[in-house]
């Protein structure tokens, strides 16, 4: 983007707008694009949603896309659902789209870049991105892959803006739906892992806080132990495994329950939601 200030409109303040927005602000960026509240305009219909983003970021916030100026980088932090909806007054409106437009971020769940590109004027550079909620602490893991438009420019800048944030790979659009599935759903599995860990050694009478905080260090060390060593969950998992010995006999009884199978599933159930709403758009 030069080596000038970049503009960001981010279009929908939810969760995920904010973990964007809070990453970039903390983490800062590179060199000679570092982020202030003064460049980052969020839209989000509510009320109460705007003055937090305010009082929270400094940024500045409009309830509309009508209401906003046009910016370097557009975010589209916005729920499948509501896409078309939100790229239809952005179409209508000089200065947002085209090659010479801003550069378009989506973040959207099975939304194709070719879906966006249809839905704005014709030339409209737009890099599709899915991440999840750990770059709030920049510890996100998120793969970029770009429309048609976007140059190699835009998609180094992108993959950069979320490198900040954690991890960020270049991925095929058509794998965008199995990582949707892994890793953009995967720390609601990861929670609920915990859940489960947690409420199972509290019924054999362990202090519930005490095991929330021993499975949340777990889940942690183990992620840490193998990002840092390079060795493999298997070769891990078996180091942790004595013949006879109580983490067998625990693998043993969540293989008899359903453990594999139940993953497997809810990864594929993940894969085919984010179909149906690339579908649906």
């Amino acid at each position: 983007m030069g080596n000038t200030r970049t503009s960001y409109l981010i279009v929908g303040a939810g969760k995920m707008g904010e973990a964007i927005v809070a990453g970039w602000l903390s983490r800062g960026a590179c060199a000679d694009d570092v982020l202030a509240p003064e460049d980052i305009v969020c839209v989000n219909p509510g009320e109460a949603r705007r003055q937090h983003m305010e009082q929270t970021y400094g940024v500045a916030t409009v309830a509309d896309v009508t209401e906003a100026s046009s910016a370097d980088v557009i975010v589209l932090a916005v729920k499948p659902q509501v896409m078309s909806s939100v790229l239809q007054p952005l179409n209508a409106r000089d200065g947002f789209g085209g090659p010479a437009g801003p550069l378009y971020i989506s973040i959207a769940a099975g939304i194709s870049t070719s879906t966006i590109e249809s839905q704005l004027p014709a030339g409209t550079r737009v890099v599709r991105v899915m991440p999840n909620t750990p770059l709030l602490v920049g510890a996100g893991a998120s793969a970029v892959c770009r429309g048609a438009a976007a140059t190699d420019d835009d998609l180094a800048f992108v993959l950069d803006k979320f490198a900040q944030l954690g991890q960020a790979h270049v991925v095929d659009e058509r794998d965008m739906d199995a990582v949707c599935a892994v890793s953009g759903s995967g720390p609601a599995y990861v929670c609920a892992l915990i859940e489960e860990m947690r409420d199972a050694a509290a019924r054999n009478g362990l202090d519930a806080h005490l095991a929330e905080q021993l499975a949340l260090q777990t889940v942690y060390g183990t992620a840490k132990q193998l990002l840092e060593t390079g060795q493999t969950p298997q070769a891990a998992r078996e180091a942790v495994c004595s013949p006879g010995g109580t983490t067998l006999a625990a693998l043993d009884a969540m293989a008899d329950a359903g453990f594999g199978p139940a993953i497997g599933a809810g990864v594929d159930a993940a894969v085919k939601r984010s179909k149906e709403l690339g579908a649906c758009s």
